[in-house]
C-alpha cells in the first residue's frame, strides 16, 4: 500500500515538473517568436522608408556627403547592410570595412571582418543591424574613433 501511495506521489511529482519545464520552453520559444517578430516589423518600417526615398529620387549618398563623410564602415551584412552597399558601391562614398559577427561564414565580393578584429580608419560606423544598435554601439565605441549611427538614422535624416 506505501508503495503505491509513493509510486502515486512520485508520479505527481514528476508531472508537475514537466509540467513546469514544458511551461519555459514553451515560454522561452515565445520570447524569442516575439522578439524576431518585432525586429521584422521594424525593418519592415526601415525598408519602407527607404523605398520611399528612392521613389522621390534620394540617395543615402546624400546623408553622408552633407556630414563629409568620405569613408565608411557597415557592421551588419544582411539585408540593410547589403542594400547599403549596392547604394554606396557606385558613389565617391568609400566602404572601407564590412564588420560582421559571422565573418566566417558569409560569402561577399569584399573581405568581412570581425568586430574584434583590427577596424581600419573610418570617417562613420554605419549599423545596419539597427535592432541591436545599442549593443554594438556599446561594444564598437572602444574599436573605433568615429561616430556610430544606425541605418534607421541615417533613412529618416535624408532630405
Amino acid at each position: 500500500m506505501k508503495k503505491g501511495i509513493i509510486a502515486g506521489i512520485s508520479g505527481i511529482a514528476g508531472g508537475v515538473a514537466g509540467a513546469i519545464a514544458a511551461s519555459k520552453v514553451i515560454e522561452k520559444k515565445t520570447r524569442a517568436s516575439k522578439e524576431l517578430e518585432n525586429k521584422m516589423i521594424a525593418y519592415y518600417h526601415v525598408f519602407n522608408q527607404w523605398l520611399s526615398l528612392k521613389q522621390e529620387g534620394k540617395s543615402l549618398v546624400q546623408y553622408f556627403q552633407n556630414n563629409g563623410y568620405k569613408t565608411v564602415g557597415i557592421y551588419g551584412m544582411k539585408e540593410l547592410g547589403e542594400r547599403l552597399y549596392d547604394e554606396l558601391k557606385e558613389s565617391d562614398i568609400k566602404v572601407e570595412c564590412i564588420i560582421d559577427k559571422n565573418a566566417d561564414s558569409l560569402f561577399f565580393d569584399m573581405e568581412i571582418i570581425k568586430p574584434d578584429e583590427l577596424i581600419p580608419e573610418i570617417d562613420v560606423l554605419v549599423v545596419s543591424a539597427s535592432y541591436y544598435f545599442d549593443a554594438i554601439e556599446t561594444e564598437m565605441s572602444e574599436k573605433v574613433d568615429c561616430p556610430i549611427v544606425s541605418i534607421e538614422d541615417i533613412i529618416y535624416e535624408v532630405e
